[in-house]
């Protein structure tokens, strides 16, 4: 019976997609799973048996969280460590290491391992290039030069395209936020344009010839998001090096933290005390940098449900929740919809070498039904995919991606296709009635519901279209 439950045990531990590695009370190796193998580059038969220190020559009794949990007989939970193997090979994990106890005696310990090398190794290119950023700026002539390579932005308030009433008044009151230094909050759905309106603040404010540092929160794991945003120090664990962090590479500029709220709490509370006290310390230093940083934070989701579901800390949100903004999804501005797809046809007309001039009547129905979860940006990516396919200068129905297309009934502006399928079998007068149907709903939907504009399109008089439209029962 213990033959067999060793095997299912076995078999459980090498099911499991993270690496694990056990070593006995005097750090020889007594289990190493595959994918513990696959992360230090590395087989099984050449560490199993062996001990730690001859497989990881780079570590010792106080750096290897292995022997440490064996000596202190106490578990390490999400421990950032770099390595190096026996194949000279750089390795980079967070590890959460447990001691074994059998009958009150600690016999060894186990480790779980998780490889976040090649994040780290982008995460820290990506500050380099912030910091030479920094390094290279130089005072603009004019508000008009500041460009990308000068702050580390590419938006302004003019390249929000919009003629709906809310985002006009989002623009106006953003204007007057980037007069001061207080912190930004901000709400949207994703592809709603968070950033697009953050770029923009940061570059009508004071600030403009500063930096402008971006960190999705999301984006790292909270191991390396520490020292990502307050810098390291020097031996503050295996491998750290003396580095600046964001809120550094930021001073006299704007910091952009999006999705704060996957930031885990204990990291919210550090964030609190950096932006109450105007300064920070690097990850394991002793002495504190002055910062002259102004936070603008944004979520995709209702903070008020963020702080009550505990992912949010009720004191940091009040204290970034000085002045808010809420972008509207598309949904709700769906005058804005004519005006973007007419400005991405131009961007990719000049990208793709094309001459598209709109879209067709069907489409335009198409996109004005549409819920957009994925808000503009499920827009942008719309038209680009259909510019790829559209033949000739008008984008139709059969040139969207297949699950808009999966919307439309066939087209009632194509006389060569209306003897489709979908007429077969059906009296003229039912088609008729069918043709009359499709129409009404467009011309509707078109105007928004404003009967009188969709009578002007049908060409028939108001009181004909609301008589059809009880006739139809159709919504008017």
């Amino acid at each position: 019976m213990t033959e067999i439950s060793n095997e299912i045990l076995t078999a459980i531990l090498e099911t499991i997609d993270e690496g694990i590695h056990a070593v006995n009370g005097q750090g020889y190796t007594i289990y190493y799973n595959h994918i513990a193998a696959q992360l230090d580059g590395l087989k099984q038969e050449e560490v199993l048996g062996k001990h730690l220190l001859d497989i990881f020559p780079s570590l010792d009794v106080q750096t290897s969280t292995l022997l440490k949990v064996i000596e202190n007989q106490e578990p390490i939970y999400n421990q950032h460590q770099s390595y190096t193997n026996i194949k000279g090979k750089q390795l980079v994990t967070v590890n959460s290491t447990l001691p074994l106890f059998v009958e009150g005696d600690c016999v060894g310990a186990v480790e779980i391992s998780k490889d976040i090398s090649r994040v780290k190794e982008l995460s820290e290119k990506l500050v380099d290039l912030q910091a030479q950023m920094a390094k290279q700026q130089k005072p603009a002539k004019s508000r008009q030069q500041v460009q990308s390579k000068e702050n580390g932005t590419k938006y302004s308030f003019v390249d929000i395209i919009s003629q709906s009433k809310s985002m006009d008044q989002l623009k106006q009151l953003g204007t007057r936020a980037a007069k001061t230094t207080s912190p930004v909050f901000i709400t949207g759905e994703t592809g709603t344009g968070k950033e697009l309106l953050v770029q923009s603040i940061h570059n009508a404010s004071p600030r403009r010839q500063a930096p402008f540092i971006a960190q999705n929160c999301a984006a790292l794991p909270a191991t390396l998001l520490e020292g990502i945003l307050f810098g390291t120090t020097k031996g503050s664990f295996t491998g750290a090096e003396n580095r600046a962090g964001l809120f550094e590479l930021a001073h006299g500029g704007t910091l952009f933290l999006d999705e704060i709220n996957s930031m885990p709490l204990e990291l919210q509370a550090k964030l609190l005390r950096v932006i109450q006290e105007e300064r920070v310390r690097r990850v394991g230093g002793a002495s504190e940098i002055a910062i002259d940083v102004r936070i603008i934070a944004a979520l995709n989701e209702d903070p008020q449900q963020a702080v009550k579901e505990n992912r949010l800390r009720t004191d940091l949100y009040y204290r970034l929740n000085v002045v808010s903004f809420r972008i509207p999804p598309l949904r709700e501005r769906k005058e804005d919809i004519a005006l973007l797809t007419d400005h991405f046809i131009k961007r990719f007309n000049y990208r793709f070498g094309k001459l598209v001039t709109g879209i067709s009547q069907e489409v335009d129905g198409i996109f004005r039904r549409h819920e957009w979860p994925g808000n503009v940006r499920e827009l942008e990516h719309t038209i680009e995919a259909a510019m790829n396919l559209v033949d000739g200068d008008i984008i139709h129905w059969f040139d969207l991606p297949p699950h808009f297309q999966q919307q439309q009934q066939p087209p009632t502006d194509d006389t060569s296709s209306f003897a489709g399928d979908w007429m077969e079998g059906l009296l003229l007068r039912d088609a008729l009635k069918q043709v009359e149907e499709r129409m009404i709903q467009e011309a509707m939907a078109k105007s928004d519901g404003n009967i009188m504009q969709a009578a002007k399109q049908l060409g028939i008089p108001r009181q004909t279209l609301q008589y059809k439209l009880s006739k139809l029962d159709l919504e008017g």
